[in-house]
């Protein structure tokens, strides 16, 4: 790949009734001597179930990523990014409204009640862009009118599609050629936002074999044994809070559909891992294509997944619940703008899904719409920029599906050391040390001298769960 240009190279040209914005400087640049740019290009790249540590580059020991590992080279890598709710359609609403469930509405798969003329892609098509959304979509009826370019709306999940005409095609190609023709027919002289929403990792819930990689994966991963998480016992799904440690519970009924016997365990996560790096595959040729194009280096590439998944730990398979397997996700940013010395590094500061929709707009050069809750992550991209009052935790909220036996609401206040959780359905609390107890294996709740920090968690956790709605 040719080096990244710098910054003042990067000479302002007319662009589609946009005019001329001049965005930010960034730390390494004299704002005197600063050009003005152009609008970025956005492309995010959107996963579907995939954890904070299903990455080469986050130390996973077995997953191969290597076309995601040089976006994070190339960018930066946010090692505290999470979910405001681990479930696919309410994650992707707050994705497009950079609100809280409890504002946007979307308890689960039906549409949000937010504006379309207030969510990014409305915003910028508004402005200009060229929009487009490649995949799965998980929000009602897709509304074809508010995008130049829709395709691929796969519902319910299928990993092998039928075509109208010749052989089956799998999901994960087919989001591939819509998101190569999305940028290969895209009108010359517009900026454009393309949403690459991948339905990989997504097991095929239905199916027996949950997790159905292309054929010319399967040499992938062959013979190789994938950890078994210590927390993945009996032991600690007893410890688990008796609404949730049963076998009603539907995270617990797909734990026995993927990880109930230990070589079912290994196929399952073998399989799992093809997806996840079919799909990693498909990022390299979406940033090969822009760099053919010439308009890498003018475009803001993101990668993240709309919630996390359990690899079995806590006897549990899935999402849904506030434990960090659930919510906690990976976040990539390549920025042009990004200072040539964070390029590569890591942030540790808390970033939410109700940020990147102010990002992208702030890529735009414009602000975020007024309900919008997030922030503009580009405040952290360099260090005498940054905010003194960045968030120090953040408010979890899921919505109760189908009955409090199938998956029970759940709530938490979540920082860097301590998490409280609550159980609304139940009136149970849960309190766990985090920075001594990783892996949320011992509940501190009950315990006497935790009382009074209990009581001080529970007052701030009504003021952010008020504060979300």
């Amino acid at each position: 790949m040719s080096a990244p240009h710098p910054r003042e190279s990067r000479r302002l040209t007319p662009w589609f009734k946009l005019g001329l914005l001049a965005l930010p400087c960034l730390a390494g640049v004299d704002p005197a001597a600063a050009v003005v740019l152009r609008p970025l290009n956005v492309v995010l790249l959107y996963a579907d179930d995939w954890r904070h540590d299903t990455l080469g580059v986050a130390g996973n020991p077995v997953v191969r990523t290597p076309h995601l590992d040089r976006l994070a080279n190339e960018g930066l890598r946010f090692t505290n990014s999470f979910v405001t709710t681990s479930i696919c359609g309410v994650s992707r609403a707050t994705l497009l409204t950079g609100q809280w469930m409890s504002r946007h509405g979307n308890l689960a798969f039906e549409m949000f009640r937010t504006p379309w003329a207030e969510t990014y892609p409305g915003r910028l098509r508004a402005a200009g862009y060229h929009v487009g959304h490649v995949g799965k979509w998980h929000n009602g009826k897709f509304p074809a009118e508010n995008y130049d370019f829709g395709a691929g709306r796969i519902t319910p999940m299928r990993h092998w599609l039928q075509q109208p005409e010749g052989p089956p095609v799998h999901v994960t190609r087919r989001n591939e050629s819509d998101a190569l023709e999305f940028l290969r027919t895209r009108p010359a002289g517009r900026p454009f936002c393309l949403t690459l929403a991948f339905v990989a990792a997504h097991a095929e819930d239905q199916h027996p074999a949950q997790f159905l990689p292309q054929p010319e994966s399967l040499a992938l991963y062959a013979g190789v044994r994938i950890p078994v998480p210590p927390t993945a016992t009996e032991g600690h799904h007893r410890r688990l809070p008796p609404f949730i440690a049963n076998e009603r519970n539907e995270g617990r009924v797909r734990w026995h559909w993927r990880f109930d016997e230990p070589e079912k365990y290994q196929e399952m996560m073998r399989n799992y891992y093809r997806l996840v790096t079919e799909a990693d595959a498909v990022c390299g040729r979406i940033l090969a294509e822009l760099e053919r194009q010439g308009v890498l280096e003018e475009t803001l590439v993101v990668f993240t997944t709309d919630n996390g998944f359990f690899h079995g730990e806590h006897g549990l398979a899935d999402k849904w619940y506030p434990h960090e397997e659930s919510i906690r996700v990976p976040l990539l940013v390549r920025d042009p703008r990004l200072p040539v010395a964070r390029r590569g590094a890591t942030e540790a500061a808390f970033a939410l899904n109700v940020d990147l929709a102010p990002t992208v707009l702030g890529a735009a050069g414009l602000p975020a719409s007024p309900g919008m809750q997030g922030r503009d992550l580009t405040a952290l991209y360099a260090p005498e920029r940054r905010p003194a009052d960045w968030r120090q935790e953040f408010f979890y909220e899921h919505a109760v599906i189908r009955n409090k036996d199938f998956i029970p609401a759940s709530e938490a206040l979540v920082r860097a050391d301590w998490k409280y959780m609550f159980w609304p359905d139940f009136g149970r609390e849960q309190l766990f040390h985090l920075s001594a107890d990783p892996r949320e294996e011992r509940d501190l709740a009950a315990e006497p001298a935790r009382a009074e920090q209990l009581a001080g968690l529970r007052v701030r956790f009504q003021e952010l769960k008020a504060a979300a709605r």
